[in-house]
């Protein structure tokens, strides 16, 4: 391998992940190739709620396999399941159930705090380093809950927050108006959590950080992924669809859900699937929002960006193939309009994307078991921009040879 090809380094996908990536190892004095099969932060980044949320939450608990019969059933449930794809799904949500074991939470709590606990630091740091720090604002978030009932049932997750330091505070009705007057006098109770930032407008995010790296001298090839090979001499050299070839000394996988297949074609199959979410942007929303908002019990968000006001969140368990129904964003709209209820729905454009999740909710950032110079950065779910910053430094490390400042055993790719 030529010198000049040992600083070499491709990052696949172009995504809030990917272009995080990109200007991390670029300001470490690699060359960096970036690849996408469309424009910078048009996927899944696209379309996210932009809240920097540090109170990470796993996906499964003990008493889940309780709870998911209802959310199945119910067509405005947290879960939406399409028949055809349950057959699909099942291997996958045995083990989410089984990541719900009292023994295997406290450690899946423990990695995901690891990288929350410095989530917001990195963040700040990188936006400055691209110039862009006026792209986070410096308000929180309202966890809101309609009755006592609901509020009952999430202290679990406050007592989750308290151990690990988190700041919140409980807010009872009057002092939640007094933070956010739209909100509907029915809300029984709110958390304000004054870490869980949001971003003005995550599309901008990704596209201003994919120009920094552009501007520090990386380069951006448009196409899709067909393969990864590896030279005699260690060389990894990235196929794609239109039969052009780059080569590099490392390349990471950063391409959200469609890593899966990468994944598997190099002997290493993940099991990754897509969470489908959904949001509406409302331009015309007729009130204005000081914090973004959380209804944990209904699993959606409501945050003031891009312009306007974005209702969404849930998730669509169908596959990458299936059609959008746009059904499920006019619900959150619906549900949004109860605690806010001068919310009007003028000017809206509705927007499906794919989270890729694992059912152990913690990302996959690590080495490839099998082929020595692959990297993978994928499995984010829900907190893809939250761990963005984090995630690319401690892939910079991991490229770089240097040890990173978190312990990545949970994070290795080989763990399932």
């Amino acid at each position: 391998m030529t010198d000049e090809t040992k600083k070499k380094v491709v990052v696949v996908g172009a995504g809030v992940i990917g272009a995080s990536i990109a200007v991390d190892l670029q300001r470490r004095g690699f060359q960096v190739t970036l690849i996408d099969k469309g424009e910078p932060g048009r996927g899944t980044s696209f379309g996210n709620m932009a809240s920097i949320a540090l109170d990470f939450a796993a996906g499964s608990g003990p008493s889940t396999w309780k709870k998911i019969p209802g959310w199945l059933l119910d067509p405005e449930g947290p879960v939406w399941l399409r028949p055809s794809y349950a057959a699909r799904m099942l291997p996958w949500f045995l083990r989410f159930l089984a990541a719900g074991r009292p023994s295997r939470l406290r450690e899946i709590e423990d990695a995901g705090m690891s990288l929350s606990l410095r989530a917001l630091a990195d963040f700040r740091e990188m936006l400055q380093a691209i110039g862009a720090s006026e792209l986070l604002t410096e308000e929180g978030c309202l966890a809101i809950y309609e009755t006592e009932a609901e509020f009952a049932a999430d202290r679990g997750h406050l007592a989750m927050m308290q151990r690990y330091g988190l700041e919140f505070e409980v807010l009872s009705n009057g002092a939640i108006q007094y933070y956010e007057p739209a909100l509907s006098p029915d809300i029984a109770k709110a958390v304000l959590l004054p870490d869980n930032k949001s971003v003005r407008d995550p599309y901008k995010l990704v596209v201003k950080l994919a120009d920094a790296a552009l501007a520090a001298g990386a380069t951006f090839v448009s196409g899709s992924v067909r393969n990864i090979e590896r030279k005699g001499d260690g060389t990894v050299v990235v196929l794609l669809d239109n039969g052009s070839r780059v080569e590099a000394a490392s390349a990471v996988l950063a391409a959200g859900v469609h890593t899966r297949s990468l994944a598997a074609k190099l002997g290493e199959p993940i099991p990754l699937e897509t969470e489908r979410g959904y949001h509406t942007q409302i331009m015309k929303p007729g009130i204005s929002m000081r914090y973004s908002i959380i209804w944990p019990h209904r699993a959606f968000m409501v945050t003031p960006t891009a312009g306007g006001i974005r209702v969404g969140g849930n998730v669509e368990l169908a596959g990458l193939d299936a059609a959008p129904d746009f059904r499920r964003p006019r619900v959150l709209v619906r549900h949004a309009q109860r605690a806010l209820p001068g919310l009007k729905a003028e000017e809206t454009t509705e927007w499906m994307g794919h989270r890729p999740a694992l059912p152990d909710t913690i990302p996959i950032i690590s080495p490839s078991s099998k082929m020595p110079g692959i990297f993978y950065a994928t499995g984010h779910g829900h907190l893809g921009l939250t761990y963005a910053a984090t995630t690319a430094r401690l892939l910079g490390d991991m490229v770089s040879g240097a040890k990173p400042s978190v312990d990545m055993t949970p994070f290795r790719i080989d763990r399932y």
